[in-house]
């Protein structure tokens, strides 16, 4: 019989001014390392409305893409209720985060997130300043001891 274990923590990751997009699969996989799961799943949330989490193709052509992409579904410079209430000029950074989605669930397979050859986890900041994003992580997997503990 196993037992399922959950392992909770958190990374930060500083991005520019968005969208900036930053390769977060390693830090996941430290921590899946942290928490000795072998099989279960990863689960992460950007805090904050302006902040998106995804995966790609971490290569220059696709983050270009994506960011065109972006734009394109929120462009700043339109007007959004938001700036009419606070005038904070960030109301695309908003809408951008909401589309995109705060949170992403992955398997974890064998001790490592179970990701395709070219796709990588990333943080996005939509926001029209740069910020240091908080990303809370829950790992939930079978329980695995070392020799000696």
């Amino acid at each position: 019989m196993k037992l399922a274990a959950i392992f909770c923590a958190a990374i930060e990751v500083s991005l520019q001014t968005g969208p900036d997009i930053c390769d977060i699969t390693r830090e996941l996989e430290r921590l899946i390392e942290a928490s000795r799961s072998q099989e279960g799943h990863l689960t992460a949330t950007m805090i904050g409305s302006t902040g998106s989490l995804t995966t790609i193709e971490f290569e220059p052509g696709v983050i270009s893409d994506l960011k065109r992409a972006i734009a394109q579904l929120a462009p700043p410079g339109q007007a959004y209720e938001h700036e009419k209430a606070w005038h904070d000029g960030n109301g695309h950074s908003h809408v951008q985060a909401a589309l995109m989605g705060p949170s992403i669930a992955l398997p974890i397979r064998q001790g490592r997130l179970k990701l395709g050859t070219w796709q990588q986890v990333v943080a996005i900041n939509h926001d029209n300043r740069p910020r240091t994003r908080k990303i809370e992580v829950t790992i939930v997997g079978d329980a695995q001891r070392r020799v000696g503990d």
